[in-house]
């Protein structure tokens, strides 16, 4: 079974963690617990996540310098934040938010539907650039002629295989579309146009060996 993807949850007060988790228990997800900023980038050098849900008001290492020092790793700069934050935050809390690189900013208390809806988008497109990377790498391969074209039998394996790969990942990029309208956050945007393009790419790719 497919590796599920992780979470990356960063409070330093436990039962905000363990509210965190239980509303995205319903989630098909690992969430990985940090209790400082520190922690978190302790965290990112040996895993990898679809998502970090980063609160602001921490001591020590506070969001907004966790999220700098992620933003400058060649690893971790492309992973998504979240920042999330009491309601009587100081107002520029939202915009220092967005500098940071934050795709979002929820206030406490914040809806849980709504965490939980942004959440599992941000897990679906990260399932779907994994099995991207892999039929790219297929892909490859036989644009490389690593896989011999003149081989009947190879080609009637490969191809139709990356064939039905490829339009599952097709049929689920429209299914994330519609529920990325229905939950009516821009900040999927970017994320889930990035992925068109490079799924516009590979089928342009798989085009050409038919």
């Amino acid at each position: 079974m497919a590796d599920r993807a992780k979470i990356l949850l960063v409070d330093d007060r436990e039962e905000n963690l363990i509210a965190l988790e239980a509303i995205l228990s319903s989630l098909d997800l690992v969430p990985v617990r940090a209790r400082s900023g520190e922690e978190a980038l302790k965290a990112l050098l040996s895993q990898d996540f679809a998502l970090i849900l980063l609160d602001v008001r921490m001591p020590g290492m506070d969001g907004f310098e966790t999220a700098a020092h992620i933003k400058r790793r060649e690893r971790t700069r492309n992973i998504p934040i979240i920042f999330l934050t009491v309601v009587d935050s100081a107002p520029d809390y939202a915009f220092r938010g967005y500098a940071a690189g934050a795709v979002d900013y929820l206030t406490k208390p914040f809806d849980p539907w709504v965490l939980r809806a942004k959440v599992s988008v941000f897990v679906e497109l990260y399932n779907m650039n994994k099995r991207l990377a892999e039929q790219a790498a297929l892909l490859r391969e036989r644009l490389a002629g690593e896989l011999p074209p003149g081989d009947a039998v190879d080609r009637a394996a490969v191809l139709p295989e990356l064939a039905r790969r490829l339009g599952a990942v097709e049929e689920e990029l429209t299914r994330v579309r519609e529920q990325a309208r229905k939950v009516g956050d821009t900040s999927l945007s970017g994320p889930i146009a990035d992925l068109s393009e490079r799924v516009a790419h590979l089928r342009a790719g798989f085009d050409a060996l038919m």
